[in-house]
């Protein structure tokens, strides 16, 4: 299936990427280090775009929404205790599971209700899932880059854009 909301999953992966590739670059105790920011340490994030992808996936492959959070503290705190390679691991396979459910679906147009107990019932798509899980991650490697520069490193560009020109690029090679 050819949809926008594949490209935009493509950036996300992309995007992970990038910052896992900087993380690398740097001494490992900055991935866990304890600062005072949004979260308490780059590593706190990274465990929360995860989890947070993992629910969504969960979600839009028919779990119901409170039931897939229901295990969420459980992830959190066993990603939390993974080292920056092992949570790289954890994030390309998640992404192949996106994948593989993104590239079955016939219609990502399809609606379907999703019910929370937060929010309510919601008749949704599942492109805005998937749009949702894009922004979601580009609003919290923003925060990344923001502690990286509170540690005095210089953050990743992660933007969209600059994928698109590396994406049409690297396609028409």
């Amino acid at each position: 299936m050819s949809h926008h909301s594949l490209k935009l999953y493509d950036y996300h992966v992309w995007a992970n990427q990038k910052i896992f590739d900087r993380l690398k670059e740097l001494s490992e105790d900055i991935y866990e280090k304890e600062i005072q920011s949004v979260f308490s340490s780059i590593s706190k994030v990274m465990a929360h775009i995860y989890v947070s992808d993992n629910i969504w996936l969960n979600c839009i492959s028919g779990e119901k929404f409170d039931e897939a959070s229901a295990s969420a503290n459980q992830l959190r705190e066993q990603i939390e205790t993974k080292r920056i390679e092992e949570v790289e691991t954890m994030f390309f396979d998640l992404s192949d599971r996106y994948k593989a459910f993104l590239n079955r679906q016939e219609d990502i147009e399809t609606a379907f209700v999703l019910e929370t107990s937060f929010a309510g019932r919601l008749e949704t798509r599942l492109s805005d899932v998937v749009q949702h899980v894009v922004n979601h991650g580009t609003y919290h490697r923003g925060n990344i880059t923001a502690m990286l520069r509170q540690l005095g490193h210089p953050g990743v560009m992660t933007d969209y854009i600059l994928y698109l020109y590396l994406y049409e690029r690297d396609t028409k090679e």
